[in-house]
């Protein structure tokens, strides 16, 4: 199957982002599943995603930053973008969230990994690789 990007990012739109799972190396965002009893979405990020909230630019480590995040539960997504030079955009209602690290950022050989819909589909992003080939 041939990747297209932002086909499989889209399925996001509409769906809440209920949770957000902070470990000690990356964070996970848990979005609503396909259907209620069968679990959630999940965007593994294993590069710490930018939050735009209210004009209001916030990174790991910032003073406020993991507020920022989880001030997103419960909203839908409205949107997502997934383009080289920008990485992977999911906005909401009242901001967005940016994941498109500096070359000195990255931490490993995955940005992100974006996996639990019914069908199976998943998709991993690497430096170098789909929506970021700036970071080769």
């Amino acid at each position: 199957m041939t990747y297209a990007p932002n086909e499989l990012l889209s399925r996001l739109v509409g769906r809440r982002l209920n949770a957000v799972v902070f470990s000690m190396d990356y964070v996970i965002l848990w979005f609503d599943g396909d259907r209620p009893s069968r679990g959630n979405v999940m965007l593994t990020c294993e590069v710490y995603p930018r939050v735009e909230r209210e004009g209001t630019r916030f990174a790991e480590p910032d003073p406020g930053y993991g507020d920022a995040l989880r001030s997103f539960i419960p909203d839908e997504v409205t949107g997502t973008t997934e383009q080289t030079g920008a990485g992977i955009v999911l906005t909401f209602a009242s901001g967005r969230l940016v994941l498109h690290p500096s070359a000195d950022e990255l931490v490993g050989p995955e940005i992100a990994m974006l996996n639990g819909f019914e069908d199976g589909r998943w998709m991993a992003w690497r430096p170098g690789e789909e929506s970021f080939e700036d970071l080769a």
